[in-house]
Protein backbone atom coordinates (compact mmCIF):
# COMPACT_ATOMS: atom_id res chain seq x y z
CA UNK A 1 0.00 0.00 0.00
CA UNK A 2 1.36 3.37 -0.97
CA UNK A 3 -0.45 6.19 1.72
CA UNK A 4 0.51 9.59 -0.13
CA UNK A 5 0.69 12.98 2.48
CA UNK A 6 1.06 16.08 1.41
CA UNK A 7 1.78 19.68 2.89
CA UNK A 8 2.14 20.63 6.45
CA UNK A 9 2.46 17.72 8.80
CA UNK A 10 2.01 19.58 11.86
CA UNK A 11 -0.17 19.88 15.07
CA UNK A 12 -3.35 21.05 12.82
CA UNK A 13 -3.41 17.90 10.67
CA UNK A 14 -1.81 15.11 12.46
CA UNK A 15 -4.97 13.57 13.62
CA UNK A 16 -5.95 12.76 10.31
CA UNK A 17 -2.40 11.15 9.83
CA UNK A 18 -2.74 9.04 12.78
CA UNK A 19 -6.15 7.91 12.00
CA UNK A 20 -4.83 6.59 8.68
CA UNK A 21 -2.02 5.48 10.30
CA UNK A 22 -3.80 3.55 13.38
CA UNK A 23 -6.18 1.76 10.15
CA UNK A 24 -2.91 0.50 8.90
CA UNK A 25 -1.18 -0.98 11.79
CA UNK A 26 -4.18 -2.49 13.38
CA UNK A 27 -4.61 -4.74 10.01
CA UNK A 28 -1.09 -5.65 9.92
CA UNK A 29 -0.45 -9.35 9.71
CA UNK A 30 3.16 -10.61 10.14
CA UNK A 31 5.56 -9.92 7.26
CA UNK A 32 2.34 -9.73 4.62
CA UNK A 33 1.53 -5.84 4.93
CA UNK A 34 3.40 -3.21 4.05
CA UNK A 35 3.55 0.64 4.17
CA UNK A 36 5.13 2.61 2.09
CA UNK A 37 4.71 6.24 3.10
CA UNK A 38 5.19 8.87 0.07
CA UNK A 39 6.62 12.23 1.08
CA UNK A 40 7.30 13.53 -2.31
CA UNK A 41 4.39 16.62 -1.46
CA UNK A 42 4.99 17.27 2.00
CA UNK A 43 7.16 20.22 2.70
CA UNK A 44 7.44 20.12 6.39
CA UNK A 45 6.97 17.80 9.56
CA UNK A 46 7.07 18.85 13.08
CA UNK A 47 8.08 16.97 16.08
CA UNK A 48 4.44 15.92 16.95
CA UNK A 49 4.27 14.43 13.36
CA UNK A 50 7.43 12.42 13.99
CA UNK A 51 5.89 11.20 17.20
CA UNK A 52 2.94 9.92 15.34
CA UNK A 53 5.12 8.70 12.98
CA UNK A 54 7.24 6.35 15.65
CA UNK A 55 4.22 4.99 17.41
CA UNK A 56 2.44 3.71 14.26
CA UNK A 57 6.05 2.22 13.35
CA UNK A 58 6.85 0.73 16.80
CA UNK A 59 2.57 -0.71 16.82
CA UNK A 60 3.32 -2.34 13.18
CA UNK A 61 6.46 -3.30 13.64
CA UNK A 62 4.94 -5.65 17.01
CA UNK A 63 2.61 -6.98 14.45
CA UNK A 64 4.99 -7.97 11.78
CA UNK A 65 3.68 -5.11 9.62
CA UNK A 66 6.44 -2.54 7.92
CA UNK A 67 6.53 1.26 7.35
CA UNK A 68 9.04 2.70 5.25
CA UNK A 69 8.76 6.30 3.60
CA UNK A 70 9.96 7.38 0.23
CA UNK A 71 10.84 10.57 -1.69
CA UNK A 72 11.51 12.90 1.31
CA UNK A 73 11.92 16.56 0.56
CA UNK A 74 15.35 18.06 1.26
CA UNK A 75 13.67 20.12 4.02
CA UNK A 76 11.75 17.24 5.72
CA UNK A 77 14.98 15.18 4.50
CA UNK A 78 17.15 17.32 6.89
CA UNK A 79 14.40 16.99 9.71
CA UNK A 80 14.68 13.45 9.88
CA UNK A 81 18.47 13.62 9.34
CA UNK A 82 18.68 15.82 12.65
CA UNK A 83 15.91 13.85 14.46
CA UNK A 84 17.93 10.87 13.61
CA UNK A 85 14.65 9.00 11.83
CA UNK A 86 16.19 8.30 8.96
CA UNK A 87 17.35 5.45 11.61
CA UNK A 88 14.15 4.76 12.80
CA UNK A 89 12.76 4.30 9.14
CA UNK A 90 13.98 2.88 6.10
CA UNK A 91 14.19 6.11 3.51
CA UNK A 92 14.20 5.70 -0.07
CA UNK A 93 14.63 8.24 -2.80
CA UNK A 94 11.40 7.07 -4.38
CA UNK A 95 8.04 5.32 -4.52
CA UNK A 96 9.10 2.86 -6.78
CA UNK A 97 12.45 2.09 -5.31
CA UNK A 98 10.87 1.75 -1.80
CA UNK A 99 8.03 -0.76 -3.77
CA UNK A 100 10.94 -2.45 -5.45
CA UNK A 101 12.48 -3.30 -2.49
CA UNK A 102 9.38 -4.10 -0.16
CA UNK A 103 6.81 -5.38 -2.40
CA UNK A 104 7.57 -6.39 -5.58
CA UNK A 105 4.39 -7.36 -6.48
CA UNK A 106 3.05 -3.65 -4.88
CA UNK A 107 5.79 -2.36 -7.61
CA UNK A 108 4.12 -4.31 -10.91
CA UNK A 109 0.65 -2.85 -9.67
CA UNK A 110 1.89 0.07 -9.15
CA UNK A 111 3.32 0.64 -12.46
CA UNK A 112 0.14 -0.86 -14.08
CA UNK A 113 -1.86 1.53 -12.56
CA UNK A 114 0.30 4.40 -13.63
CA UNK A 115 0.32 3.06 -17.29
CA UNK A 116 3.52 3.58 -19.70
Amino acid sequence: MVLTLAGRIDNSTTEGLKASLDAYAATCRAGGDRLVLDFSRVDYISSVGLRVLMLAAKQSREQGGTIVVAALQPVVREIFEISRFNLVFECFASVREALAKVSPAGLAAYDAKRGP
